[in-house]
């Protein structure tokens, strides 16, 4: 039986554009995007790399620690999760793998890209790319594991090292091999990403990376262009890096930090996106 969370993000996929999807870095930054109420949740390799290792988006993460991340975000909400796994850890054979490992920990969608190892953020310089018969062997891997419909999202940074064309032909033949979707990573004009969605056959991805290549658009333009899924995958790690250094700052200058809710979030609060109350209640029910 297919899990409701990936029924309804295929309902999403299929009926709606325009949906802005947050990147959550580790499950306390799940639990903020829930709370906002957003609709589906992106698992970021880049920011998990970054918040739980302290590295740079090159490769770091292994299988393990992701599938820990998604039991964790899965563990208190049944919205969709996006799960990014890079290059999917490995060949065709390790694709399989990575898919069931993530698909039984409770994502309901897993992204796979056609770097070479190893992977770089898609923005940075230096990529390169495995050879498109050995993306399609992964994706087909992909597909043929898969228990429970999960959705297979096709990633390709081509753009950089083949040109926008070449993008666009690898994402084509990733469709025809089983990706549910395609997401063309960091195309550099306008005039580009408006022929994404146009010319491949697919639900599409459009990554607004903040500082990155690709023009920024709103989510209503994206909509209209034709995009189903609107990805801003550092915005709240960027947020939270700029929280901390605010917040330590002044505790450095000061030499003491008060309750100011300029640099932070109240106690309180704290307690209650991590639904504190729920065990306080629990505690009481099981009490001997």
């Amino acid at each position: 039986m297919t899990p409701n969370h990936i029924v309804t993000l295929r309902q999403m996929l299929k009926s709606e554009r325009g949906v802005l999807l947050p990147g959550a870095p580790n499950a306390l930054a799940a639990r903020v995007i829930a709370d906002l109420g957003f609709r589906a949740i992106y698992l970021t390799g880049a920011g998990l790399t970054n918040m739980h290792l302290g590295l740079p988006d090159l490769g770091f993460m292994d299988l393990s620690q992701v599938a820990a991340h998604v039991l964790a975000i899965r563990g208190f909400t049944d919205l969709p999760l996006i799960a990014d796994a890079d290059t999917g850890f490995g060949n065709a054979i390790n694709v399989g793998h990575t898919v069931r490992t993530l698909e039984q920990a409770g994502a309901s969608a897993i992204q796979l890209e056609d770097q070479a190892a190893p992977k770089r953020c898609g923005h940075f310089s230096g990529k390169e790319l495995v050879s498109k018969a050995e993306m399609v062997a992964k994706i087909k891997a992909a597909a043929d594991a898969r228990r429970q419909e999960i959705v297979i999202i096709a990633r390709t940074d081509a753009c950089a090292v083949e040109g926008f064309d070449g993008a666009i032909e690898r994402a084509a033949s990733f469709i025809e091999a089983g990706a549910d979707m395609t997401f063309v990573e960091a195309p550099e004009s306008y005039d580009d990403l408006a022929q994404v969605p146009q010319r491949l056959n697919a639900p599409q991805m459009l990554n607004m990376v903040l500082g990155g290549k690709t023009p920024i658009i709103d989510h209503a333009k994206a909509a209209e262009l034709g995009f189903s899924l609107v990805l801003y995958a550092n915005a709240a790690l960027q947020g939270a890096v700029l929280g901390m250094q605010k917040a330590l700052t002044a505790l450095r200058d000061q030499g003491v930090l008060g309750e100011d809710p300029s640099l932070i979030a109240p106690f309180a609060e704290r307690q209650r996106l991590v639904d504190k109350p729920h065990y306080d209640a629990l505690e009481k029910r099981y009490a001997v």
